[in-house]
């Protein structure tokens, strides 16, 4: 089985009002709980989740480390950020990310992304 299944909830690392509000709203979408963390106030061991989404433009607190803390656990993440920032997304990616999509995909296909990311993954054994 794997770890995803079921209804966890999934860390939100977020400070905007408007995008951890639509974030949180997909990840309700997907049939998960959010749990909405500035990454200012992320604590060093983050709350367990199934995974996490974190935006890379917080003004407070640093997402890259955000990644590092959130991805170290095992947590899957799926990155936001602005299309044009190829340098943060490299960064995001070397710190942990699983993905990284600009903020156009989310707001053209939110819920297909957001949902996909969050399905339960099928396990293979040999």
């Amino acid at each position: 089985m794997d770890e995803r299944e079921g209804t966890g909830s999934v860390l939100v690392v977020a400070d905007d009002l408007i995008w951890s509000t639509r974030l949180a709203a997909l990840v309700r979408g997907a049939g998960r709980e959010p749990l909405v963390v500035p990454a200012a106030t992320l604590p060093a061991t983050p709350p367990a989740a199934v995974a996490a989404i974190v935006d890379l433009t917080v003004r407070r607190g640093d997402p890259l480390e955000a990644v590092r803390r959130v991805a170290g656990g095992g947590t899957p993440v799926l990155c936001i950020g602005q299309h044009d920032d190829v340098a943060t997304r490299k960064a995001a990616l070397a710190a942990g990310a699983t993905r990284v999509l600009a903020y156009r995909k989310l707001a053209e296909d939110g819920p297909a992304v957001v949902g996909a990311f969050l399905a339960p993954k099928e396990v293979v054994t040999g």
